[in-house]
């Protein structure tokens, strides 16, 4: 991983969609910083889509579409978007999402046979507010179980024919065959005429967690705040480029370079 100070001019230049992580990506102990939410303001301001691509629930994801300077937010990790048109919210929903009835009750069930089998995990306190998954907190809330039980938890999951992911707090798991870049891809090309044959380093992402590799993995332009280094011996498909700084303020950084880098002639 390269310093993003390192970025080519040329790569800035032909940035158009900054799409990013939530959680310790623009967050620090579970707050937003000041410094990201005015590097979201700047992304804005300079003419360019921000994305917010998480594992948020719908409820969170219906806020921030509202009320951050957003183009669309893509949430419990790529089951849907959601985004404002004509002063109204409007929703996208993945092609390959099930309808949300229908594993309801397969999602409690996953939820509860994990809390039996892991003592000291918890369902996490946005779960009222999800739509199409279960998560399950192994690091939001005291105590931190730590990283190596929410590796053997993603695996319980996936054995019983889940899909489950592993964020900085969250283990989330859902059935149906979509993920984050399918969706944030799905989002742009139908909002944005989005080529994702011709136009992947119009795209920088920014992320944290082993949940973001596939987006680490597809585009050419990819940064992780610094604090990515904690996961690097689970992913095997690392970013690009790296901050100095952990959290938000790495989030600020990588901004920062990009848009000075955009200013220049």
């Amino acid at each position: 991983m390269k310093n993003i100070k390192a970025l080519p001019k040329k790569y800035a230049a032909g940035v158009l969609y900054v799409l990013f992580d939530i959680d310790d990506t623009i967050t620090k102990d579970g707050q937003l910083l000041l410094e990201a939410y005015e590097a979201i303001w700047a992304i804005h301001n300079a003419g360019l889509k921000a994305v917010p691509v998480t594992g948020r629930p719908a409820g969170w994801c219906d806020l921030i579409a509202r009320q951050w300077p957003v183009a669309g937010v893509v949430g419990e990790n790529g089951a849907f978007a959601f985004y404002m048109k004509n002063n109204k919210l409007e929703r996208i929903y993945h092609p390959e999402a099930p309808e949300p009835e229908a594993t309801e009750l397969k999602l409690k069930e996953l939820g509860n046979s994990a809390l039996r089998a892991f003592p000291g995990l918890r369902i996490a306190k946005d779960q009222p507010y999800r739509i199409f998954d279960v998560a399950l907190d192994f690091a939001e809330e005291e105590p931190n179980l730590g990283l190596d039980l929410a590796v053997r938890v993603k695996g319980f999951c996936e054995s019983r024919g889940a899909v489950a992911k592993v964020s900085s707090i969250h283990v989330n798991a859902w059935f149906g065959n979509y993920d984050k870049l399918s969706m944030a891809e799905y989002f742009l090309s139908e909002c944005f005429a989005y080529n994702s044959e011709k136009d992947l380093e119009k795209v920088l992402f920014f992320g944290d967690s082993p949940n973001d590799e596939p987006m680490f993995k597809h585009f050419p332009l990819s940064c992780a705040v610094s604090n990515i280094q904690q996961y690097t011996e689970i992913i095997n498909y690392k970013p690009q480029y790296v901050t100095s700084s952990p959290f938000g303020y790495g989030f600020k950084e990588g901004i920062e370079v990009l848009l000075q880098l955009k200013e220049k002639k």
